[in-house]
């Protein structure tokens, strides 16, 4: 497997995964020092944008009976509603007009950790020439790594931004263990 470079390039695309309001502080289902990846997500998107390289955000989304929902006999508190604020991206993500916003399905009874389950992300990828991706986001050990072991069961090289993702760490390892996790399988950590 070719190592990718240290600088994105044509071919890499910046996947953001999962950063709304529900994530963040004062959300349903907020993750520990999540807003930390702001900061780093927004410079990385203004150097993949100014590069003129594609830069993809996934939005969890679902139905208020959802089954991953404590009320349905799921794990987590109900949250990312589709249409509700918890569901929407925060202010201070700086999304440009050009970012391709890739909504997680909706269904009642289906989770969906990876945003390749039930999305277009890898036809919109393929199309765009992407072959390398750039990935942050929340939650580490969820949906982030969900989504990276697909891509790279896809062929797609990856390089996880370490400053720019958080775990939700129910367990408290769960985050370094997603991450070596991820690394074991190929991914580069930066």
């Amino acid at each position: 497997m070719n190592m990718p470079a240290d600088r994105p390039m044509q071919g890499d695309a910046l996947l953001v995964i999962d950063v709304q309001n529900d994530f963040l502080p004062g959300g349903a289902l907020a993750v520990s020092r999540g807003e930390c990846v702001i900061e780093p997500i927004n410079r990385w998107m203004a150097h993949f944008s100014n590069e003129g390289l594609p830069v993809f955000a996934t939005r969890d989304s679902h139905p208020p009976d959802h089954c991953s929902f404590l009320e349905q006999g799921g794990p987590w508190p109900s949250h990312c509603i589709k249409g509700s604020w918890g569901a929407d991206f925060p202010d201070s993500l700086q999304l440009q007009p050009e970012v391709r916003i890739v909504d997680k399905p909706d269904c009642r009874d289906q989770e969906t950790y990876s945003a390749f389950t039930g999305t277009s992300l890898d036809e919109w990828l393929r199309s765009a020439d992407v072959d390398h991706l750039w990935v942050g986001g929340l939650a580490t050990d969820y949906c982030v790594m969900n989504t990276v072991l697909d891509a790279l069961s896809l062929e797609y090289r990856v390089t996880l931004l370490g400053e720019a993702i958080c775990a939700v760490d129910v367990e408290a390892a769960d985050g370094a263990n997603a991450i070596q996790r991820m690394v074991a399988q190929g991914v580069v950590l930066r």
